[in-house]
C-alpha cells in the first residue's frame, strides 16, 4: 500500500508524501501561493511529521517543495484579512504563530533526521523552516532571508531557528538588512550543509537521507535528541547529560552489535533497537 492511499493523500493536498526506501519525502504543494505557510499548509506539515514520528519503516525526512519557491514564508494574504476582526485580527495571529511554532518544534522532536531539498527562495518562516531541519541541500540557485523588517515586520519568530544555525552577527545582518543570502553565502553561515547544482538539490538531499537510512535508527534517535538537549545547557550539565546519555547507549542491542562487528572486521546488522 502508498502513502497516498493510506492517508487519503490526493494531488490537490497542501503536503504530499511519497516513502521510498526507508526515506519519507514530504513535498510542500502550494506552487501557486510559493509554498506560504497557510494554516492549512501548516497544519498538514504537522500531521504528516506526527505521521512519521510513529512509522518505525521511516529511517529519514526529505522536505521539499512544488514549484519556484521552497516557501514565501507565512501568508500575508491570509493573515491580512484578519485585519477586520473585532480584535483587529490579534487572536488569528496568536493562533497562527503558536500553531506554526508547534510544528517548528515538532520537527526537532521528531526522531528521524530530518533534510531539507531547497530550490528558489525560501524566505522569513521560510527560511525558519529550512533552519530547523538538521541538515539541508541548496540548489545553487536558491536564496535565503528574513525580508520581514521589509514590510514593517521583524522575522522575530524565523528569528529563533535562524540564530541556532548561525553567528549572530550574520543572523542580525539578514534580520536588519531584509538582503537575501545566495546559496554559497548560506553555506558559509552554515544554514545549509552542501550546495549542489540547480536542480539537484533533492536528488543530493535523497543521497544523504540514504547514508543516514544505514544507521540504526535507535542510535539517530538518541543522537538527535541528545543534540538539541544539551544545546540549551551549560558547559558542566552538557557533559553531564551527554556523559549519562553515552551510558544508556552503551547498553541498547545496537550499540553492543556496532562495536561487536568493528571488533570482528563485519558488516552490523542493526535491530533498531
Amino acid at each position: 500500500m502508498n502513502d497516498k492511499t493510506r492517508f487519503g493523500e490526493t494531488a490537490d493536498a497542501e503536503v504530499l508524501r511519497a516513502d521510498k526506501g526507508g526515506i519519507a519525502t514530504l513535498t510542500l504543494n502550494r506552487a501557486a501561493a510559493r509554498n506560504a505557510l497557510s494554516l492549512a499548509l501548516i497544519d498538514a506539515l504537522r500531521a504528516s511529521i506526527d505521521a512519521i514520528a510513529a512509522d518505525r519503516q521511516v529511517r529519514a525526512v526529505v522536505l521539499a517543495a512544488n514549484g519556484p519557491a521552497f516557501s514565501a514564508g507565512h501568508d500575508l494574504k491570509e493573515l491580512t484579512a484578519h485585519r477586520g476582526d473585532p480584535d483587529r485580527g490579534r487572536a488569528f495571529y496568536a493562533e497562527a504563530m503558536r500553531r506554526c511554532a508547534t510544528m517548528m518544534q515538532a520537527i526537532v522532536a521528531l526522531p528521524q533526521p530530518v533534510i531539507a531539498a531547497v530550490e528558489g527562495v525560501a524566505t522569513a518562516a521560510g527560511c525558519q523552516l529550512v533552519a530547523t531541519r538538521d541538515l539541508a541541500v541548496a540548489g545553487e540557485a536558491a536564496s535565503f532571508g528574513t525580508p520581514g523588517v521589509n514590510i514593517g515586520l521583524f522575522c522575530s519568530t524565523p528569528m529563533v531557528a535562524l540564530t541556532r544555525n548561525v553567528a549572530p552577527k550574520h543572523a542580525m545582518e539578514l534580520l536588519l538588512t531584509g538582503e537575501l543570502a545566495d546559496a554559497p553565502a548560506a553555506y558559509r553561515m552554515g544554514l545549509v550543509n552542501r550546495v549542489v547544482a540547480r536542480g539537484r538539490a533533492l536528488a543530493a538531499a535523497h543521497a544523504l537521507a540514504a547514508t543516514i537510512a544505514r544507521k540504526s535508527t535507535r542510535v539517530l534517535a538518541i543522537g538527535k535528541k541528545v543534540f538539541y538537549a544539551q544545546r540549551e545547557m551549560n558547559l558542566a550539565e552538557a557533559y553531564d547529560y551527554a556523559a549519562d546519555v553515552m551510558v544508556q547507549n552503551m547498553l541498547v542491542r545496537d550499540a553492543e552489535e556496532g562495536i561487536g562487528a568493528f571488533v570482528e572486521k563485519r558488516e552490523p546488522k542493526w535491530q533498531d533497537r
